[in-house]
């Protein structure tokens, strides 16, 4: 095994004892019916509606949430989500879900086959993923209509003062060094409330969507100024692909 490859096996064994750990305090610490993730959700839900949607894959599920509140507010919708914490899942077993729902996986390896769901989602998923770009271009292989995307915006984050030093430095290409030192060589950050987590931003991934999509539309999650990538700290991303042909759906249109 290669220096880089032991050093990702070693932060995933790092990530998962976190999870388990703490799975019976997991909801306390990442469910907040008044966060960015729930007001996501809800934008999600009717995103569901709009564009018809029947089936939803949820990438990085946790203990179930997602797949819960689609049941419960849209239950003719087949909601799958993967989850690869064994310890979150069986929290999610004992809410009522089922090993069918959710299951294990890999979100830069996802086992379906192409477009095999309407819409693939992520709700925090993607800052814990070593190469969030795999993972994202997985969920546009895999959908046939949408994917819908919440998470951080690392240049978002912080004091005026700190956002402008960090887009300062990303405008000249340097991040990845700046990361690689502010981390101590690590590339990555531990946190009680978070775990293993790198920097990372949704619109890092824009063009990847925006290359895959007939329409992409965003917006903060938390409160903001007027441009996402200078203040929001959190955001919402809804890419609209194009299908059989057909011109897709796209909000606006007549």
């Amino acid at each position: 095994m290669s220096a880089s490859m032991a050093d990702r096996q070693h932060e995933i064994e790092i990530q998962r004892a976190y999870y388990a750990e703490s799975a019976n305090r997991y909801d306390d610490l990442h469910v907040n019916q008044d966060g960015e993730h729930d007001f996501a959700l809800r934008l999600l839900l009717g995103f569901v509606e709009l564009f018809g949607v029947r089936s939803v894959l949820d990438v990085g599920s946790g203990t179930g949430r997602v797949l819960l509140e689609l049941a419960t507010v849209l239950p003719k919708v087949t909601a799958v989500g993967i989850e690869p914490s064994a310890e979150l899942r069986e929290i999610g077993y004992s809410k009522g879900l089922s090993p069918i729902q959710l299951v294990d996986g890999d979100a830069m390896k996802l086992a379906f086959c192409d477009g095999s769901f309407d819409l693939v989602c992520e709700f925090g998923a993607l800052h814990h993923i070593p190469i969030p770009s795999r993972a994202v271009a997985e969920m546009l292989r895999v959908s046939r209509k949408a994917i819908f995307i919440s998470d951080v915006n690392n240049f978002g984050q912080g004091g005026r003062l700190p956002r402008i030093m960090k887009q300062a430095i990303n405008a000249m290409g340097l991040w990845p060094l700046a990361d690689r030192i502010k981390t101590k060589g690590k590339g990555y950050t531990i946190s009680e409330g978070d775990g293993l987590a790198y920097s990372y931003s949704v619109l890092n991934d824009y063009k990847q969507i925006r290359a895959a999509c007939e329409a992409v539309h965003m917006m903060n999650t938390k409160d903001s100024g007027p441009s996402l990538y200078r203040t929001a700290s959190h955001v919402a991303l809804l890419g609209v692909k194009r299908r059989d042909g057909e011109r897709a759906v796209v909000l606006g249109d007549a």
